[in-house]
């Protein structure tokens, strides 16, 4: 198609402010989608996305509008699905920025504002929600004003719900955005921002073709993997595939490849004809796990399913990072990197539904630098990399800019939770002219954030605080390891990394948490928190007991004490050889404590 009836945008908006309702709009209004065959969230295609409520995997769709090609990329909302947001920010020329008239411009808005104008994206801001009864419309407008120094007119007024504005914004689409850049004549180039494995058609690769164009059967290398393949099938999402045959320079679509070999294909590769000479397109920066957990499968022989799983997952899932990790207590299995505590609860899920697999997932820790005595510097992933204290000259751990915005009153519990959880307060700006909302800024140790500063910061405004954060720099910390001990034997699942200072009231709660989870047994099972030798939190679950009483109809009282006295040595035998099976929702309460 020609470029100049071309526009190629992303919705991007803080989480739960409508990107995927307005999705379902433009896909009506257009006529993409037949009515019959409508649904809410019918981008969202993973059973986790309907049940949360919550965009996880970027979605592109194709719409035709007044004569025009539109290419529409729905993008999460959560902060550690931040990076499927760049990769779509990279594929297109334009963002409409969604805020919600009920909420107003919260974190996670900011950020992804920031990650467009990275970019140099042109910016369409739209007011949603207008017809809700809390709505304040001209407010949001002037935060939206104030953010982007735009004029008021600019600011587009919908509601993904009832479809008002939408027309007119798919028509803003066409007027303010640019038509793609590129040479329909060079030599193909295309950019890889998504992919997923298919059963029957292999690899799947979601591309933005920049120069040349793609027909079906053309001969095809991937230039970052050296890896050759024939184009089987391409074509565009409407929103589900439709083969065309060719993908021209400015257009967004598929590629199948037929590649069995997951490592062949990676996102932020360049695509071009096998004997193209081209130069390759500046890809993605690296993403930088943000959280690491061991995640291993309960049956030692599930250990290939589990790295075929996880293979899979990383196709669809580029922010995802693991190397094959030995534990003693629980076999080979995988440490993983990711964004954040969300990002973790996700991939658990995703592997246990799409590959049936039971798995134990450790403590959550961030990436300390240790240094050494004898000078080397290792990054210590999980508490078993660190070395023994007489090695260790210091050890850093990562500190994060932090972006809280909240209501002005909400002020004083906002700095209180961030002076408890050892954060260094930077500056306050007042956002739009009522001067009702804040952003507080501060520089945050990265494992105060993972654990529970969300739930915490949501306690202390009630519910009206939206946070944003991105790595700063490594600083120096007091860390000791934590050992966990059920009944008498560690477990090193829950083994974590704690303050030296905060260690007693961490190892309180997790024991406490541990009694409340763990199912009783006909023994007495011990909970201990230790650090090195001393422990310094414990409690007990006491055995079941069973009735000896019951079917004793009378006699002397020596044959009760030497019932319940055998009892007591059976007890006493369970208990020495007794092993407890931690059930998963345990390692969950613990994560989540």
């Amino acid at each position: 198609m020609d470029q100049s009836k071309i526009r190629n945008f992303v919705i991007t908006a803080h989480i739960d402010h409508g990107k995927s309702t307005i999705s379902d709009r433009f896909l009506e209004v257009t006529g993409t989608v037949a009515h019959r065959e409508m649904k809410s969230q019918i981008l969202d295609n993973m059973d986790l996305e309907r049940e949360r409520g919550i965009t996880i995997k970027l979605a592109p769709a194709l719409m035709n509008w007044k004569g025009y090609e539109l290419n529409l990329i729905d993008t999460p909302g959560h902060v550690d699905f931040t990076y499927e947001v760049s990769r779509s920010l990279s594929s297109v020329e334009g963002a409409i920025l969604l805020v919600d008239a009920t909420q107003g411009v919260q974190a996670q808005t900011i950020a992804n504002l920031y990650l467009a104008i990275e970019q140099n994206l042109k910016i369409i801001p739209v007011v949603n929600k207008i017809d809700l009864p809390a709505a304040e419309p001209e407010e949001t407008r002037d935060e939206l004003v104030k953010l982007l120094g735009c004029a008021p007119e600019d600011v587009l007024f919908a509601s993904g719900k009832s479809g008002i504005g939408v027309p007119a914004i798919l028509d803003a689409v066409i007027e303010r955005l640019p038509q793609p850049k590129g040479d329909p004549a060079k030599p193909l180039r295309a950019l890889i921002f998504d992919s997923f494995y298919d059963d029957y058609k292999g690899v799947v690769a979601y591309i933005r073709v920049i120069d040349g164009s793609l027909k079906i059967k053309n001969k095809v290398r991937f230039m970052a993997t050296k890896v050759h393949a024939e184009a089987l099938e391409v074509g565009v999402m409407q929103p589900r595939m439709k083969e065309t045959g060719a993908l021209s320079a400015g257009e967004i679509g598929y590629l199948v490849t037929g590649l069995k070999d997951i490592s062949g294909c990676r996102v932020g590769d360049t695509v071009t004809l096998a004997d193209a000479d081209v130069e390759m397109l500046p890809g993605y920066r690296e993403v930088k796990p943000m959280v690491y957990a061991g995640i291993f499968a309960k049956e030692g022989s599930s250990y290939e399913h589990l790295r075929e799983a996880m293979l899979k997952l990383k196709l669809s899932d580029a922010s995802l990072m693991f190397e094959p990790e030995r534990s003693t207590a629980l076999g080979f299995g995988f440490r993983v990197g990711m964004l954040g505590l969300l990002h973790l609860e996700i991939v658990q899920e995703r592997l246990r539904r799409e590959h049936n697999l039971d798995l134990i997932v450790t403590a959550p820790s961030v990436a300390y630098h240790v240094i050494k005595t004898d000078g080397t510097e290792i990054v210590a992933k999980s508490p078993q990399d660190l070395p023994d204290y007489s090695q260790m000259e210091s050890i850093k751990e990562p500190w994060v800019k932090l972006s809280v915005i909240c209501r002005e009153e909400d002020i004083g519990g906002v700095l209180g939770l961030i002076a408890d959880k050892r954060g260094l307060y930077k500056n306050t700006e007042y956002l739009g002219e009522g001067q009702k909302r804040v952003i507080v800024s501060a520089e945050f140790p990265l494992s105060a954030i993972v654990i529970d500063f969300y739930d915490k910061l949501k306690s202390v405004s009630s519910g009206y605080a939206s946070m944003s954060y991105e790595f700063y720099d490594y600083r120096p910390a007091d860390v000791v390891r934590m050992n966990i001990l059920v009944a008498e034997e560690p477990v090193e699942a829950l083994a974590t990394l704690v303050y030296r200072d905060e260690a007693q009231r961490v190892g309180r709660s997790i024991v406490e948490t541990l009694k409340e989870s763990i199912p009783r047994h006909m023994f007495e099972v011990k909970i201990q928190a230790a650090i090195g030798g001393k422990v310094i939190a414990s409690d007990r679950i006491p055995a079941m007991r069973k009735d000896m009483m019951a079917k004793m109809s009378g006699g002397d009282v020596t044959r009760k004490m030497k019932l319940l006295s055998k009892q007591k040595e059976g007890k006493k035998r369970m208990k020495a050889a007794g092993h407890v099976d931690l059930p998963p929702e345990t390692y969950l309460a613990v994560l989540k404590r």
